[in-house]
This record gives C-alpha cells, sequence and structure tokens, in this order.
C-alpha cells in the first residue's frame, strides 16, 4: 500500500493531474486518466503483435477473451453458428457481447473496451478500420394471418398502430423522419427496448411492428406473426463491422474477424434473399 501510495503520488506530479477523483464511494479516473490509459493500452498492443511476428498462429491454442459490440438482433441471428465455430476450432476462447452506443462505439474501440463492434454505417476517425458485411432490409410483422389475403398497401400501413423498437435517439426515429420526408405519418402507440418483446405485442394485438428481414424470419419461427413486404421503398441499411488500427494485424484479432464477418454475411446475405411461404 504504502508503495502503491508513493508510485501514484509520483505519477500525479509527473502529468500535474490528480488522475483519479472521488463520486460517492468510487474513485474514478479523470480524462488525463482514460487518454493515458488508452495510449498505454495501444503501446501494450503494439509490444504483443511484434513479439507475435513470425510465431506461428494455431486458434486451437489460444486461451484469451473478446468483447464485442453488438445488437441483440444480430447477437440472435449470428452467435449460434458462431460459437459452434468457436467451440470446434478454438475451446479455449470466449466472448462477451453488449450493446454500445453508435455515438461512444469509436472512443470504446480506441480505449480497448471493445475489440470488435457490428453496427449501422456510422462516420468514424481515420484509425478505426471497417468492413461491410451486408445491406440491411426492413419488413412488417403482423399477427398470424393479418391481411394474408391481400399485399400490405401504404394506406393500411399508415392507419394501423405500431410498436416501435428504439435503440437510441437517432436509430429509433429514422424511419419517422423517412416517412416525413414523404410527407407521411404513422401512429406509434408503444416504444419498447427489445424486438422480441415488440412482436410479442404484435402477436396479441394486431398492431404493426416494423424491423430487419433477417431478426423477423427468426421471430416468425417461433411466434404467431406473418411477414410481410413495405409498402414503400426504404433505402437498404449498411452494415459493419468496426476495429481500432491497432488490432488490424493481431493474428487473433484477424482470424476472429474473419470468423465472424464469414458467418454474418451467410446469414445476413441469405435472409435478404429468403422469400418464404410465411411472406406476403
Amino acid at each position: 500500500q504504502p508503495a502503491i501510495s508513493h508510485a501514484l503520488r509520483r505519477l500525479r506530479e509527473m502529468f500535474d493531474d490528480p488522475l483519479f477523483v472521488r463520486q460517492g464511494n468510487q474513485m474514478l479516473p479523470t480524462e488525463r486518466t482514460r487518454r493515458v490509459i488508452a495510449q498505454v493500452q495501444s503501446h501494450v498492443r503494439g509490444l504483443g503483435a511484434v513479439l507475435n511476428q513470425g510465431r506461428s498462429f494455431e486458434p486451437a491454442e489460444l486461451e484469451m477473451s473478446f468483447e464485442i459490440g453488438v445488437r441483440d438482433v444480430l447477437e440472435s441471428i449470428t452467435f449460434p453458428r458462431l460459437m459452434q465455430h468457436l467451440a470446434q476450432l478454438a475451446p479455449g476462447v470466449s466472448l462477451s457481447s453488449r450493446r454500445v452506443v453508435r455515438q461512444q462505439m469509436e472512443a470504446e474501440l480506441t480505449a480497448g473496451r471493445l475489440d470488435i463492434a457490428i453496427e449501422r454505417l456510422t462516420r468514424t476517425g481515420p484509425r478505426i478500420r471497417s468492413l461491410k458485411l451486408a445491406d440491411e432490409s426492413m419488413v412488417v410483422l403482423t399477427a398470424k394471418g393479418e391481411g394474408r389475403k391481400r399485399a400490405m398497401t401504404l394506406k393500411h400501413y399508415l392507419a394501423a398502430r405500431h410498436v416501435q423498437v428504439s435503440l437510441g435517439p437517432e436509430a429509433s426515429e429514422a424511419l419517422d423522419r423517412f416517412l416525413a420526408d414523404q410527407g407521411m405519418e404513422r401512429r406509434v402507440a408503444l416504444r419498447c427496448q427489445h424486438y422480441f418483446a415488440a412482436a410479442q405485442v404484435v402477436a396479441e394485438t394486431g398492431w404493426m411492428l416494423t424491423m430487419p428481414r433477417t431478426y423477423a424470419h427468426n421471430l416468425a419461427q417461433v411466434l404467431p406473426v406473418s411477414i410481410h413486404e413495405l409498402p414503400f421503398q426504404l433505402p437498404p441499411i449498411p452494415m459493419m463491422m468496426y476495429w481500432h488500427a491497432d488490432r488490424e494485424d493481431d493474428p487473433a484479432h484477424r482470424w476472429l474477424r474473419g470468423l465472424l464477418a464469414s458467418g454474418a454475411v451467410q446469414v445476413m446475405n441469405g435472409m435478404n434473399r429468403r422469400r418464404s411461404s410465411n411472406i406476403i
């Protein structure tokens, strides 16, 4: 304890900063400390890459954990297959996923708190690398049999009550901004956090839910709902994989990116092309 206190005092003098401040019962890092931590982590990762140069890479020998930023929709459709592959190829690798606010994604990747993020197309700085996975299209979910004998019309869509899933201020209003630009407006009766809960409400009420096609097919297998094409043209949404430049050449990171990307591309593109019997 005395040695740690002495070292901390010297660091405070060196950086001319308190480094940590008390908030309630917690000691939290200052902004200067967070920047230093990010820089140190970057150098440590760089050193690791240098030390690993020339060594053969064997996924089966990995013993490490990765932090993935992903929405629950993509988690549901990509993780089952991904974890099956990891169990076979790299049983020592574990994943931890969490939802990340889009505006905080770059900071989380830069600080090393996230290894990879999968998110809609987002403006980022020059140190963030990206790869397009697929274009995400949207469909309408209704209760099973609702409108089965007729195609979804714009009049029917705008007159219905809607459930909206809020993924953040920007994402939750994107569809309504698009409609407003076309001089249209829909009635949102409920805003909730997750698509599964929203789909359950739709199944019981006969309301409508506009959601990603990929996840809609999953829900249609377990809930009494039908899938309809939108009665208007909504621009597709590019889905991207993001990571920090410091991890670009890390063998384990590069291997996981490839595994995750190939699985996501296969699932998302397959679902986007799908026109199954439950689409009206």
